[in-house]
């Protein structure tokens, strides 16, 4: 598995995106933009026309992770406008096949998202629709908060599942990956990891990003 970093402008500066965007430029594999409407998680954060604003702006590869209700009605959009991962949430998907299937039309990776308490199994039959699989490591909504370890033992039967299908499916974990908790995230299963706080929260987010890839590489 190939390590991958998606810093996470949740934790950036919202007046100065395009310039976070570019410390972070060379050295993480993604950008991680968070969209967040106030009715499925309890945060509103920014929208297509931001994102559209901030993909002619950047040249890291944007990863949308829409945490919004009635994402079968959005999420093409942002494929359409230029982010080339687009994912979406279990909970909130009312027809996540076709939805899915049109994200993947649009040339993004389609990404489904899981809660913590949401159990992976039940979306077995789903994988093969997927290119990324995003296990929750907090609940979603705020940044900053810490790493659930629990989630650890569904981060484990997800790779399990993806192995036993023979699928190139990456597992991606956000909420509270850092330094003190990359390592484990990797030796569970996680290839993807999502980190706000621990990239932007620091002076140099670029060497931030080098540290966490070794981390994950070492584990």
């Amino acid at each position: 598995m190939a390590v991958q970093i998606s810093p996470s402008i949740l934790s950036a500066d919202f007046a100065r995106l395009a310039d976070e965007a570019a410390r972070v430029a060379g050295v993480a594999d993604w950008l991680h933009v968070d969209v967040m409407d106030n009715h499925f998680v309890p945060n509103l954060t920014l929208g297509l026309p931001v994102v559209e604003a901030l993909l002619k702006a950047v040249s890291t590869p944007v990863d949308c992770h829409l945490m919004i209700e009635d994402p079968d009605r959005w999420a093409v959009g942002y494929a359409e406008a230029g982010a080339k991962s687009v994912t979406i949430h279990a909970e909130a998907a009312k027809a996540p096949v076709r939805t899915l299937r049109a994200i993947r039309k649009e040339g993004a990776r389609a990404g489904f998202a899981l809660n913590p308490a949401t159990a992976v199994d039940a979306y077995e039959d789903l994988l093969p629709e997927i290119d990324m699989l995003l296990l929750m490591t907090v609940e979603p909504g705020f940044g900053g908060q810490p790493f659930l370890d629990g989630v650890l033992p569904k981060i484990r039967r997800a790779r399990s599942l993806v192995s036993k299908h023979g699928l190139e499916v990456w597992i991606q974990v956000d909420g509270g990956v850092a330094d003190e908790t990359i390592e484990r995230c990797a030796e569970a299963g996680a290839d993807v990891f999502v980190a706000g706080n621990a990239v932007y929260g620091r002076d140099d987010p670029a060497g931030a990003v080098q540290a966490l890839r070794a981390l994950a590489e070492g584990a």
